[in-house]
C-alpha cells in the first residue's frame, strides 16, 4: 500500500494545541508536511490565553524529525487571520492546506442564550473561516493548488439540545464548505468538513452538562468514550486533506475508527398544481416519505427535480 505524504506541503491547523487539532498537527507533520500549530491556548469556553500548549506540540513535532512553527493569533479577528497565515507564507513560502479547527463551546438552553453566550461562539466558529480562509485562498489561486478541510458538528446537522449558538455556527459551516467545494474547482482547491466525534476536553462538557438531564444518554456515551482516540480521526482529515483526494464540497462524520458521509437528500414529495393548506395537512406522510429520495448536488439540481415533477403531472381541465 503506497503512503500517503505530504513532503513539500505546508499545512495550517488551528486551534491544535490539544485534542483533535494536536493529533492533525502530528499525523500531518509526521507524513512530510511543514506544519502552522496555531492555538491560542484558552478555554473550553474561549476565555483566556497561553502560549505553552502551541509550543508543546511544536516541540513534540521537531522531537519527531518534523518541522513545524507555533502561531498565537486570535483567529477570530481578520487580522488575527491574516496574520496567521502570513506566519505560514513567510516561514515556508507557500500554504498548500489549511484545517480549520477551533472552537469553543458556550452553552446553554435557547432562553438564556444571551448575546455573551453567542455571539464568541459565531466569531470562531464562522467568522474565524472568513478570516483564515480568505487571505489562504488567495494563495491557493495563486498557487492553483490547494485543500481544505473544515470542522462541522452533529449539533448543527441534526440539531442538539443547549447548543442553538454552536449548532447554527456548525449548520453554517456545513454550507460554507459547500460554497467552498463549487468555487474552488476551477482554482485546483478542493474543500471539504469533517464532523468528529471524539474524547475531547468540549465532548468532556457536553456530557457533564448532558448528565444532568438524560442519564441513560450519559451512560451510552461513557461505554463508548474510551474508544473515541481523537487519533482516530485524523486519518479520515489527512485523506481530506491529500492532493490524492477526488472529492470537494463534503462532510464526513468519523470516530472510533469509523467513517460516514453525511448528505442532504430531497424526498419525491407531493405536487397539486393548485396547492392548498389542507393538501399539505392530507399528503404529510407523502411529503416525509424518504422512499425514491434523490441528493441533489446544489441549487440547479433541485429546480431541475421540481421542474422534472411539475412538467410530467397532468395539469387540471379547465370547466
Amino acid at each position: 500500500m503506497t503512503e500517503l505524504r505530504f513532503d513539500g506541503r505546508t499545512a495550517v491547523v488551528t486551534g491544535a494545541g490539544g485534542g483533535l487539532g494536536r493529533e492533525y498537527a502530528l499525523l500531518l507533520a509526521a507524513r512530510g508536511a511543514n506544519v502552522v500549530v496555531n492555538d491560542i491556548g484558552g478555554s473550553v469556553s474561549g476565555d483566556g490565553s497561553d502560549e505553552g500548549p502551541a509550543d508543546a506540540v511544536v516541540r513534540e513535532i521537531c522531537a519527531n524529525g518534523g518541522e513545524a512553527v507555533a502561531d498565537a493569533h486570535s483567529v477570530a479577528s481578520a487580522d488575527g487571520g491574516a496574520a496567521l497565515v502570513a506566519t505560514a507564507f513567510d516561514t515556508y513560502g507557500r500554504l498548500d492546506i489549511l484545517v480549520n479547527n477551533a472552537g469553543i463551546l458556550r452553552d446553554a438552553l435557547f432562553e438564556d442564550t444571551t448575546p455573551d453566550l453567542l455571539e464568541p461562539v459565531l466569531d470562531v466558529h464562522v467568522n474565524a473561516l472568513f478570516h483564515v480562509t480568505r487571505p489562504a485562498w488567495r494563495i491557493m489561486q495563486h498557487q492553483g493548488y490547494g485543500r481544505i478541510v473544515n470542522t462541522t458538528s452533529a449539533a448543527g446537522l441534526l440539531g442538539s439540545t443547549h447548543k442553538s449558538n454552536y449548532g447554527t455556527a456548525k449548520a453554517g459551516v456545513a454550507g460554507f464548505t459547500r460554497v467552498l467545494g463549487l468555487e474552488g474547482a476551477e482554482h485546483g482547491i478542493r474543500a471539504n468538513a469533517v464532523a468528529p466525534i471524539a474524547a475531547t476536553r468540549m465532548l468532556t462538557q457536553h456530557l457533564d452538562e448532558e448528565s444532568r438531564l438524560a442519564p441513560a444518554a450519559k451512560a451510552m456515551m461513557d461505554a463508548i468514550v474510551g474508544r473515541l482516540d481523537p487519533a482516530l480521526v485524523a486519518p479520515v482529515v489527512a485523506f481530506l486533506a491529500h492532493e490524492d483526494c477526488p472529492v470537494t464540497g463534503e462532510v464526513y462524520t468519523a470516530g472510533a475508527g469509523q467513517v460516514a458521509r453525511f448528505f442532504t437528500g430531497r424526498t419525491r414529495g407531493y405536487h397539486h398544481p393548485e396547492l392548498a393548506v389542507e393538501d399539505v395537512r392530507d399528503h404529510l406522510a407523502d411529503i416525509r416519505d424518504e422512499t425514491e429520495y434523490t441528493v441533489p448536488a446544489g441549487p440547479a439540481e433541485e429546480i431541475a427535480e421540481l421542474i422534472r415533477v411539475t412538467a410530467t403531472r397532468p395539469q387540471p381541465v379547465q370547466e
